[in-house]
């Protein structure tokens, strides 16, 4: 999915440098979406140059003289964001949480650190909650514009909100059972 985001962010921020495509994706907290670092960005970035779906593009920065390297999507490259976008946009999986997995042998597992797997879970959902109210009291939706990522970060923090109430209840109901 890397190469959708890059390919996107490209057509959104055309003549765009590697750096600012990754700081984007930071920003906007794409992490949440699919997981990348730097190295797996940077080795999509080449992949698509390789692929002749991007291209460089030189620059000179007018205030040094620095010469930057920039991109721009080619014809190959919008066709190829246009297969992305309904390979990804018509599949749906199931929301796959690790924790998930550990839960299958909770029942063997040391309550204490059971009771620890799960609040880092609560502490963790707050930060990401924390997170989503910070960028949705900050960008509001134009009136008579769609603003699909802030409804995506929306939906985002209503799956949050679910998951963090079924680890406070699912906690209470195990420090309730060992009483």
């Amino acid at each position: 999915m890397i190469p959708l985001l890059i390919l996107g962010l490209l057509i959104q921020n055309p003549g765009a440098h590697g750096y600012e495509l990754l700081s984007l994706m930071e920003k906007r907290h794409y992490q949440y979406i699919v997981n990348f670092t730097k190295g797996s960005f940077y080795y999509n970035l080449q992949q698509l140059e390789e692929k002749g779906l991007i291209e460089q593009t030189h620059q000179t920065r007018p205030n040094n003289g620095r010469e930057i390297h920039t991109f721009k999507i080619t014809s190959l490259g919008l066709a190829e964001f246009d297969k992305l976008m309904a390979k990804y946009g018509t599949k749906s999986e199931y929301i796959k949480l690790p924790l998930y997995g550990t839960l299958l042998f909770a029942d063997v597992f040391d309550t204490n650190k059971l009771l620890e797997c799960i609040q880092s879970q609560i502490d963790q959902t707050e930060a990401r909650i924390a997170l989503l109210d910070e960028y949705l009291a900050n960008n509001k939706e134009l009136p008579g514009r769609i603003d699909y990522f802030r409804r995506m970060n929306e939906n985002s923090r209503s799956h949050h909100l679910v998951n963090l109430k079924w680890f406070k209840e699912l906690k209470a109901d195990i420090e309730k059972a060992t009483v």
